[in-house]
């Protein structure tokens, strides 16, 4: 099964906090993926500036709470994947900038949450 690219649609009535009439950007895991490696080391975004940075640059109303949600999962997933594999963080999406160790996504993670804490330690660490 081929994933959609990232599209746009128009809402015909409110959907997940968004309102009737918005243009809502449905993005994609390839997409969230690269808006985490623009994210500086040391800095944190939570998922609604993840989603709204992403709508501002596609020029829509707002970027779909739930697909996000999912994207950032399966980014997340595959990271904490391609990391095990290779032990090496530096072609990994960076997740962790994103994700709140302390959030309900991050207890959804087949994998420790304390590890995001980590990361965020080490990148802030001087």
């Amino acid at each position: 099964m081929i994933a959609k690219p990232p599209h746009q649609v128009v809402l015909e009535k409110d959907f997940a906090g968004v309102k009737q009439g918005s243009t809502l950007h449905i993005s994609s895991p390839q997409e969230i993926a690269d808006e985490l490696r623009k994210i500086l080391p040391g800095t944190t975004l939570s998922i609604q500036q993840l989603r709204q940075n992403i709508a501002n640059f596609q020029k829509c109303d707002a970027t779909c709470p739930v697909s996000t949600s999912i994207f950032l999962r399966i980014v997340a997933e595959h990271a904490w994947e391609e990391f095990n594999l290779h032990n090496n963080q530096q072609d990994i999406a960076p997740f962790w900038r994103v994700i709140d160790p302390e959030s309900s996504l991050a207890k959804k993670l087949s994998f420790d949450p304390a590890w995001i804490r980590l990361q965020r330690e080490m990148e802030t660490k001087p």
